[in-house]
């Protein structure tokens, strides 16, 4: 450890990152076509009273039996989360529906900052989760996402893509083995 703390390299410039990038022709059409191939739903609501029609029609919310909303207009069952005081309090929580800054076209990821979150733990407890994001918040590629995302003015932020899953070497997926069992990304115009 001591002949590697020893050695000085020599400062070398970053790398100049240019090229043209992959544009799609309609990004949410591709958005929603990897989040369906990871395992996610992608739903296109008209506007806020579409999407909480659209919310309370999905069971999986409306049979949960606590669950966490950070999104205006849909109410918590059985949590108030500003009251909660240790993230551990949170481990029964069914559904969650969080606020998402943008979403990625190409991996079908949305960028979600702690700051929005109260309990940054809050998405990779819950049993089911929803990201809600504008219609408007999209780009095409990571590149775009990276030199988007506000990382330097949050202590938090994670890149969301489909619910948790796992395969084994003989090609077993399986969903929901460490977190999330799904997630709905609402698109909301």
């Amino acid at each position: 450890m001591t002949a590697l703390k020893s050695v000085v390299l020599e400062k070398q410039p970053l790398p100049e990152v240019t090229g043209d990038w992959i544009r799609y022709d309609d990004p949410w059409a591709n958005f929603s076509t990897v989040l369906t191939a990871v395992g996610g739903t992608c739903v296109f609501c008209e506007d806020q009273q579409d999407f909480v029609a659209k919310l309370n029609a999905n069971p999986l919310f409306t049979t949960s039996n606590k669950t966490v909303s950070l999104v205006a207009g849909v109410p918590s069952k059985n949590c108030q989360i500003e009251q909660v005081t240790d993230p551990h309090e949170l481990e029964d929580v069914e559904f969650s529906v969080v606020p998402g800054e943008f979403a990625i076209a190409e991996n079908a990821a949305v960028w979600v900052v702690g700051s929005k979150l109260v309990h940054r733990s809050l998405p990779f407890l819950t049993q089911h989760k929803a990201i809600v994001v504008s219609h408007s918040q999209i780009v095409h590629t990571m590149h775009e996402a990276y030199s988007r995302a506000e990382m330097t003015n949050e202590r938090f932020g994670v890149f969301i893509s489909g619910p948790s899953k796992t395969a084994d070497i003989e090609q077993s997926l399986v969903i929901g083995a460490h977190g999330a069992r799904s997630l709905t990304v609402y698109v909301v115009s």
